[in-house]
């Protein structure tokens, strides 16, 4: 019978009776049992060593029927473990059929899942109660252990060639009615899109350069061409600059003003005219920024997901100040898990996720181009980009000469772009006017 939470663990005794008495009446569902239970989704004692049987018999591929299941468990010492000769007998007469076994599969697994769900309640609770560890801590380690419950059991099934197949084509079918737009989403920089044909959905986009070369604002510009682009949301965490900082810089690229004299409101009025124009310009898009220090990926992931907007582009400035909420070995590792989480949250969002970061100092002391091994506090981050793009200056005495090295593209080619950099109005141009 169905148990309710606060009496005894949830779980359903007919459906895990009649899981194992279809595989007995009919072995041609045993696979599709195995592909979605594991012995700990039995809550019934018995039901749990007659599925471990089975799956044993299913891995040696071994006849499965009521005869040779009441020897196998004989064999294996667990026949009274699992209720006896009598309730294999039982568990035929209470199964009257196995076209329903997905039903009863279903049922399973969601008593399981509530079941996992009262054991972690539980686990939080006993923490809470300790005392140990700041609330914000706890809070993630919630998170994270809610999320790997239902993570656990979202695996998706197994696709045939040919609906992939069929995805694919109806995929080409609608860049052919757009032939010649970009892929994915629009960088605004002709020679940046031409190497990666935009950025695209799911992937994680590195940006990395050294203090002081003009990575946020860079990726301030994209954030800016990529909202007047489309009708898409663009969504900035940074975790350095104040919201006001942030516009501030946004103004002063799209109204050509100095940087420097917007902050200190000495400004002509044709000047507060081209604000007045660039701020009505930006105000029509979907910019959406946060400035939120010790933020973690899962609370930037909740964010976004609450912002029940189609979103085009997420940008993080800066990974290496991100926080994983837990305890890591290292520093390293703690990055690399950051690290990670942001290329899971690029796929469970399907957006491009911009993220910059940090190069150590080794090509400035050995006065070279700075290359991927430069990432600075984890190796992992080349690894899980899909993308990885380093801003750098070969020659400090021309300044406004900025090389843009595409050092990873799983999309494409690699190789140098050569930008223009305009720091009185904190904008980059494409050196190279060609279009894509």
């Amino acid at each position: 019978m169905d148990e309710l939470i606060g009496s005894r663990l949830p779980h359903n005794v007919e459906a895990e009776q009649s899981v194992l008495g279809s595989m007995l009446i009919d072995p041609r569902c045993v696979p599709e049992v195995m592909e979605h239970l594991r012995s700990d989704d039995f809550y019934v004692s018995q039901n749990r060593a007659i599925f471990e049987t089975l799956q044993s018999m299913f891995t040696l591929n071994e006849t499965i029927d009521p005869v040779t299941v009441v020897d196998k468990l004989t064999v294996r010492g667990a026949l009274d473990a699992a209720g006896g000769r009598a309730y294999i007998m039982k568990l035929l007469e209470i199964t009257p059929t196995a076209v329903n076994v997905a039903q009863y599969i279903k049922i399973v697994r969601d008593k399981a899942l509530l079941r996992n769900l009262d054991e972690t309640t539980a686990e939080i609770h006993d923490i809470i109660a300790s005392g140990e560890g700041e609330a914000d801590s706890v809070v993630e380690l919630a998170e994270q252990k809610i999320y790997q419950i239902r993570g656990n059991k979202k695996n998706k099934d197994m696709a045939p060639i040919r609906d992939v197949l069929e995805n694919t084509y109806a995929y080409l079918g609608e860049l052919a009615k757009n032939a010649g737009k970009l892929p994915g989403t629009p960088t605004g920089f002709s020679t940046v899109d031409s190497f990666l044909t935009g950025l695209h959905d799911s992937d994680m986009i590195i940006l990395a350069a050294n203090t002081g070369v003009g990575k946020t604002s860079f990726a301030l510009n994209i954030c800016a061409n990529a909202a007047k682009a489309s009708d898409k949301a663009v969504v900035i965490f940074s975790l350095e600059m104040a919201n006001e900082q942030l516009a501030l810089r946004l103004i002063a690229s799209e109204a050509l003003i100095d940087s420097k004299k917007l902050r200190t409101g000495l400004l002509s009025e044709d000047e507060w005219v081209a604000i007045a124009h660039a701020s009505e310009s930006l105000a029509n898009t979907k910019i959406y920024l946060a400035d939120a220090t010790d933020i973690t990926v899962s609370e930037m992931k909740a964010k976004c997901r609450r912002l029940n907007e189609d979103i085009g582009l997420v940008i993080i400035d800066y990974l290496q100040l991100v926080k994983s909420g837990v305890k890591a070995e290292s520093r390293a590792t703690e990055v690399g898990a950051i690290s990670r989480a942001i290329k899971i949250m690029a796929k469970d969002l399907n957006v491009p996720v911009l993220c910059l970061s940090q190069l150590s100092r080794s090509s400035e002391k050995e006065k070279r181009a700075p290359r991927l091994s430069d990432l600075r506090e984890s190796g992992s981050i080349e690894q899980d980009a899909d993308v990885v793009l380093i801003l750098y200056r070969e020659d400090p005495e021309t300044p406004e000469t900025v090389t843009l090295q595409v050092g990873k593209n799983r999309h494409g080619s690699t190789g140098d772009i050569q930008l223009h950099w305009d720091g009185k109005y904190t904008k980059f141009t494409s050196i190279d006017t060609h279009a894509y």
